[in-house]
């Protein structure tokens, strides 16, 4: 994709999720809205936006990666844009398409990150998109775990749904692990093995 639209892409969202946090702080005794921990959501979820530029400022090292930037921004503009449109209570499916969806573009961002360090054979970038969808799956249910379950006596549905959650982010990170190692291998010249900082480094002879 054109790396203005992505510009434009990562722009929107963030300006999404400032307009779609302020309006659920303002409206905290909409029900919709009621035991979200919205007020650890309006704190995490920016900081989590300005990771990637917050990177970038530190390193300085080519073009902003602004198509990072959208698919680490995304996720949380749909979960909050969910809870706005009461989707989480409304339609059965919603949390679990979630789930899986946003660790596909979790799961999207790792895979372009990798994509732009050392060469990787497409099996080794694969299952390091799945393997950080499944840390942050994990993060993610921990986090939830603290912030509005603890107190919850619903303690075997409460189980399932985290087993379930955690289980679709990996599976959505896998999908984009598989699609990142796709892109990789079309873009190797055919039977040949990526380069690597290792194999690159000349060997010594005696």
């Amino acid at each position: 994709m054109d790396h203005r639209i992505w510009r434009a892409a990562a722009l929107s969202l963030k300006a999404a999720l400032v307009l779609l946090l302020l309006f659920a702080l303002t409206h905290q005794d909409w029900e919709r809205f009621a035991d979200k921990a919205m007020d650890t959501r309006a704190i995490a979820y920016p900081l989590a936006a300005l990771l990637v530029p917050a990177i970038w400022a530190i390193r300085r090292r080519g073009r902003y990666p602004w198509d990072i930037d959208a698919l680490l921004t995304a996720p949380f503009v749909v979960d909050v844009a969910g809870n706005a449109a009461n989707l989480y209570d409304t339609v059965t499916w919603f949390d679990d398409a979630c789930h899986f969806g946003n660790w596909v573009l979790l799961g999207a961002a790792a895979g372009a990150a990798l994509l732009r360090g050392p060469a990787l054979p497409p099996w080794v970038l694969a299952l390091c998109c799945a393997g950080i969808g499944a840390i942050t799956a994990i993060g993610w249910e921990i986090a939830e775990y603290g912030a509005f379950i603890l107190d919850t006596p619903e303690t075997v549905g409460i189980y399932r749904d985290t087993l379930g959650d955690e289980a679709l982010g990996t599976l959505g990170a896998t999908a984009a692990g598989l699609f990142t190692a796709v892109r990789a291998r079309r873009a190797t010249p055919s039977g040949r093995t990526p380069r690597t900082a290792s194999s690159a480094t000349p060997s010594g002879g005696s």
